[in-house]
């Protein structure tokens, strides 16, 4: 069956131009049916009289903008690219939506409208982090939640092993959760409490990590809070745009440099890629009852395009399903270090 992906033509910085030139692009090489929604006038005008048989329009008059307040943009706009997106896999009309717009937005109306898997306290923001031999490792939580409790880092846990086994047929992976110190000891009360409660897991914990290790590849997985994980991302984004910059830099710098650039050209923009976010199209806000993976806000058409080859495959793989299951295993509550009282899993907060 043909995954049928509705994309946020009005979300992000560069919308709608360079959202509708990536769904043109995966329109003509991906095998999706594609919805793009929005203003349809917009739309159709960034379009320029392109067809393609597999990309259809919904009209949604309303946008919420970056710098509105989530929660109420949310709730106050029915209308929205956002919620007409999301509504439209509420009811089986598509099989996963893709924006690159408010990111608080988007997981408030998810929540209100796909709701969480059942199992599932907070549903967490997941995005592939390159490491170094061409290995993949998932962070989670990189957004969703500024504030956690030991049973979502759990929990985080558990989904980002499952995704990477279904996902990148990776057996058994190996988790890691993110401290100051490899020793068990170190860290702060959250997570001291997160790696006694991994150790008693099934999962494969390998203990500690330290942000130096991300990059190594020492895990498949690295658990964290989403305070901690957006500090991660942004940082390692500005890390690898300064770097970019740098080697752009030195190859123009003599006739000399930019002979040798020629030279490894190839091989430059195989770390190029690697290092890109464009590559990896966006994070997915695994824990909802449904595909929904937000982009960057300055997504570009590649970025988007990546986007929607990631959901296609979430889609292909049934992500969902296999989330679905992995929630029934996970314990629904853990007990706090030096204390036999039990702490409750906030499902229904």
């Amino acid at each position: 069956m043909t995954a049928r992906i509705v994309v946020d033509a009005m979300g992000g910085d560069n919308a709608p131009g360079e959202i509708v030139a990536g769904a043109l692009m995966a329109a003509g090489g991906l095998g999706v049916d594609l919805i793009l929604v929005g203003q349809r006038a917009a739309i159709e005008a960034e379009m320029e009289g392109a067809k393609a048989n597999n990309l259809k329009i919904v009209d949604a008059p309303d946008v919420i903008a970056m710098d509105e307040h989530p929660a109420e943009a949310a709730k106050n706009k029915p209308n929205s690219s956002i919620n007409v997106g999301l509504r439209m896999v509420k009811e089986g009309k598509a099989d996963a939506f893709i924006t690159a717009g408010n990111t608080g937005a988007t997981m408030a109306a998810a929540l209100l409208t796909l709701g969480r898997i059942k199992g599932i306290g907070r549903p967490a923001l997941a995005t592939i982090f390159p490491t170094g031999e061409g290995r993949l490792t998932m962070l989670l939580d990189v957004g969703a939640n500024a504030d956690c409790r030991p049973i979502h880092l759990l929990q985080f846990a558990y989904m980002g092993a499952a995704y990477m086994e279904r996902m990148f047929k990776v057996q058994s992976p190996k988790v890691g959760l993110l401290s100051i110190g490899e020793e068990d000891t170190k860290g702060n009360q959250l997570t001291i409490e997160v790696n006694e409660a991994l150790r008693a897991s099934r999962l494969n914990f390998m203990g500690n990590v330290e942000g130096k290790d991300l990059t190594k590849g020492v895990c498949d997985v690295a658990v964290m809070d989403g305070f901690t994980g957006n500090v991660v991302l942004k940082t390692a984004e500005g890390m690898a745009e300064l770097l970019l910059g740098e080697i752009r830099k030195a190859v123009e710098l003599t006739p000399w440099n930019r002979a040798a650039g020629l030279i490894l050209m190839s091989e430059l923009r195989k770390v190029r890629r690697r290092l890109d976010y464009a590559e990896y199209g966006g994070a997915q806000l695994v824990g909802v009852d449904g595909i929904v993976i937000i982009g960057h806000g300055r997504s570009n058409a590649r970025a988007v395009f990546s986007a929607i080859r990631a959901a296609r495959d979430a889609v292909d793989n049934k992500v969902v399903d296999t989330l679905r299951g992995i929630a029934k295993e996970i314990p629904a509550r853990t007990t706090l270090v030096g204390s036999s009282a039990p702490q409750p899993d906030d499902a229904d907060d």
